[in-house]
């Protein structure tokens, strides 16, 4: 999508807020539609199957490590969710102040409260350790902060951020992954937010040792901002996800592998609290094996990975063989994948065929496809009601 075409969603969103506000104001919406609009929106929970996967797990028992921008512990929905966390930035503010919302927002999609005041998170059941890291030195913090996460035994570590891919995020990072993997946790990242703007790859996503997560729509497709290339382990939701966002924790809807990122922890979270005596290995083993394929069936795809995360054929198909505890599936696979394993057939269309390249899955039966649900009504869809906000947050926070 070219600016100019995102500068007219943005103010289409802008005059379907307006209307909406207007509305409420007449006393014409209820205040309660607001949260039941949020929800109603948050498609990835339906195409996921959260409501049958939570009778058998909900992420009990298990830490996800945020390492971001620090949750606001204010936020409704993370009341009872967080751990006490570090603040690595030096900045003084303290891990549960969030002067941007991203890591507030990343936290809200892992483990936000069932309950009627706005989004769900996917692990509900979880906790989450909240790390603050940016400040004026993200390398060295990041590192830090994942040393920490691994020691306070958090099994799942999330980092919706990316730095330039230079030598110097290798050094400061790679010592704190491998420690991190050897002490049983599982670090997922975003790949990026620059697959149609340069697709320059980003750390810690790109790293040994880190599952880089790439981003789809509600297609399933993989979105074209989406950054991709051989660093793409995994893909999952990352269009028009509902949380709250910006640092007056507006109530609005992302797009960007930040947002894929944390729902794939959150799937991890639900698969770990399930089978609590898998290693990090089995559970990222069962993940790639039960993920939904691309098209052609070939894996790893440059776009997708292994394909496109799905904890319910672990939780309620019961699919997946967890295999060996102390082998990385992941390094083990890439050291034997060949280029031709990547999807050939992009279209030269003058996107790179990014959008329309991918498919989620090969599906063989109904069963074997996400049922995707879009709810009715494209201005209810639209609405802002009480301090609800529309918002696109791709590359400002992702390169932060």
């Amino acid at each position: 999508m070219n600016r100019a075409a995102i500068r007219m969603r943005r103010n289409q969103f802008r005059l379907a807020a307006l209307a909406c506000l207007s509305a409420l104001c007449l006393g014409l919406l209820a205040p309660t539609a607001a949260a039941a609009d949020m929800r109603s929106r948050q498609w990835h929970l339906d195409a996921m199957k959260a409501e049958r996967m939570w009778q058998v797990s909900t992420g009990e028992g298990v830490t996800v490590a945020v390492i971001d921008s620090g949750v606001d512990s204010s936020v409704p929905e993370m009341r009872g969710q967080l751990l006490s966390g570090k603040d690595f930035s030096g900045k003084g503010q303290g891990v549960n102040h969030d002067n941007e919302g991203h890591g507030t927002s990343m936290a809200m999609i892992i483990a936000g409260r069932r309950s009627g005041d706005g989004p769900w998170g996917l692990a509900p059941g979880s906790k989450v350790l909240p790390l603050k890291y940016v400040g004026g030195y993200g390398l060295v913090n990041m590192a830090k902060a994942i040393r920490y996460a691994a020691d306070q035994g958090a099994k799942v570590i999330n980092i919706s951020r990316g730095r330039p891919a230079v030598k110097e995020a290798q050094v400061e990072l790679q010592p704190a992954i491998d420690y991190a993997n050897k002490k049983g946790s599982l670090i997922f990242a975003g790949t990026g937010n620059d697959g149609d703007n340069g697709n320059a790859p980003v750390y810690p996503a790109s790293l040994p040792g880190v599952v880089g997560i790439g981003a789809v729509d509600k297609s399933l497709k993989v979105a074209e901002f989406s950054t991709y290339g051989p660093q793409v382990a995994l893909a999952a939701p990352g269009v028009s996800i509902p949380t709250r966002c910006s640092a007056a924790l507006r109530y609005c809807v992302e797009d960007g592998t930040s947002d894929a990122t944390a729902i794939a922890s959150a799937s991890a979270a639900l698969i770990w609290s399930a089978h609590p005596k898998w290693t990090n290995n089995q559970v990222l083993r069962v993940m790639m094996e039960t993920a939904g394929k691309p098209e052609d069936g070939k894996v790893p795809s440059k776009y997708l990975g292994y394909g496109i995360v799905r904890p319910r054929k672990v939780l309620l198909d019961k699919e997946g063989d967890p295999g060996p505890a102390d082998v990385n599936p992941l390094l083990t696979a890439r050291s034997t994948a060949s280029p031709s394993q990547t999807p050939q057939s992009v279209p030269n269309d003058g996107h790179a065929g990014r959008a329309q390249n991918q498919s989620g899955q090969t599906a063989n039966s109904d069963s074997d496809v996400w049922p995707i649900i879009v709810a009715a009504g494209a201005v209810a869809g639209a609405a802002i009601i009480g301090g609800l906000m529309i918002a696109r947050r791709r590359r400002a926070q992702l390169n932060s």
